[in-house]
């Protein structure tokens, strides 16, 4: 892989860190993603199953690259303890180069 695969991101809440730190660990021993930053404190506000809900979450942004970031999201949604979690990726539209070849080569 090389820098044309582009960057990309997935944002994923957990219910705790432990959860958090579990499901990282999985997917950067699987070469899915090349980092993930844990945001604790998030607080969530969200309609579910029609009631309006709040909870306190852990947030995950993952890094990846464009080739790799269907497979992350279908792991991160494998792997979840959540029955329905939110998980979002995108391709970013402009990365440094430097960025660009650490997440083509994802770490190495």
């Amino acid at each position: 892989m090389n820098a044309a695969a582009g960057a990309a991101l997935v944002w994923c809440p957990f219910g705790t860190v432990e959860d958090a730190r579990a499901a990282i660990a999985a997917v950067l021993d699987e070469g899915l993603a090349a980092c993930a930053n844990i945001l604790p404190g998030v607080e969530s506000h969200y309609v579910w199953q029609g009631a309006r809900e709040q909870a306190g979450e852990v947030g995950v942004l993952f890094k990846t690259n464009c080739e790799r970031l269907g497979n992350l999201v279908a792991r991160l949604d494998a792997l979840h303890p959540y029955d329905q979690p939110s998980i979002l990726g995108w391709r970013c539209d402009v990365a440094s180069e430097a960025t660009l070849v650490w997440l083509g080569g994802l770490g190495e």
